[in-house]
């Protein structure tokens, strides 16, 4: 009996230190080390963000609340920060969120997401697009964003994936645009090689209009082509700097902009397919991140904050 008297009091100090100990580590974001002065993902460029899918047991746009119009091929895995959307040759489509619809509600624009996605040696795949309404959109490209990864390299011998993001502009009502990719050139000096299949990828596209560029990151580190940065137009050539985008938009994330997705004067081409895999935390704002806020958002999320 004495022995016991002793062991109970040994055991419930145990059971108070190991709960204390468990309840430190669950704090809150603020009481870790903050990346760059962040102290979570959401504190990054957090006035310029206009949407946000963190697809955590929901499909909705976060902040507005927009649910999908249509969507095939959806489900739910585990992601880099919580939940993340699955699709099998899927997509989700949405009707227009009043935060990326107007003339000039991205003048510059950022769109980050977490792909996880292989090569299929045949069809190309979209994981963003913001296009014009399905009546008004004619072609996959009129824009005003797409990001996509050409998936269409052979399975057997390439395990790199190559991302590619276009934006278009509306001047005088004439359509123009740019795009770049990390790929074409001299590898490792005009571009960087990601090799990122069947792994997650933290992917960016930006596009800053005070000096035309378009630039594509992964996992941090800008990889799109040194050579096709700045986009320009006309004799002599003028910078095509902020985007006007001609009338309102939809969201799409996993389809092309055509009539697999329902947009019926947009013809589906052959080498365009459904996304296969996974995509979380995709984060669209009106501005130019800078590499620092970038770098941020990357780590940031990797560690689930």
């Amino acid at each position: 009996m004495k022995r016991l008297k002793m062991i109970v009091p040994f055991f419930m100090s145990m059971t108070l230190f190991m709960g204390l100990f468990i309840s430190s580590c669950k704090k809150s974001d603020s009481s870790l080390p903050p990346v760059n002065g962040y102290n979570g993902s959401n504190d990054v460029a957090s006035t310029n963000l206009l949407a946000h899918w963190t697809f955590d047991g929901t499909n909705n746009e976060t902040i507005s609340g927009t649910a999908p119009k249509s969507s095939t091929g959806a489900s739910f895995t585990t992601g880099v920060k919580g939940q993340a959307l699955s699709l099998n040759s899927g997509y989700l489509l949405y009707p227009t969120i009043a935060a990326l619809s107007g003339t000039n509600v991205i003048p510059s624009v950022t769109v980050s997401a977490w792909i996880n996605t292989d090569n299929n040696g045949t069809t190309v795949s979209e994981v963003f697009a913001l296009t014009q309404p399905v009546a008004a959109q004619t072609d996959w490209n009129v824009g005003p964003v797409n990001m996509y990864v050409e998936t269409s390299h052979p399975t057997t011998t390439d395990d790199t994936l190559v991302l590619h993001s276009a934006f278009s502009t509306y001047i005088s009502g004439t359509r123009y645009g740019g795009d770049n990719i990390n790929d074409y050139g001299v590898r490792g000096t005009d571009f960087q090689t990601i090799h990122g299949t069947n792994k997650w990828v933290h992917y960016v596209m930006r596009y800053d209009a005070s000096g035309s560029n378009i630039d594509i990151y992964a996992n941090g580190v800008r990889v799109s082509n040194n050579n096709f940065r700045t986009r320009s137009y006309g004799t002599p050539a003028v910078g095509l700097g902020a985007i006007s985008i001609p009338a309102a938009t939809m969201a799409l994330i996993g389809g092309w902009p055509n009539a697999a997705t329902g947009f019926t004067s947009s013809s589906t081409q052959t080498w365009q397919g459904l996304f296969k895999g996974s995509i979380d935390e995709l984060r669209v704002y009106n501005k130019a991140l800078s590499d620092l806020e970038i770098g941020s958002l990357y780590q940031l999320e990797l560690a689930g904050r």
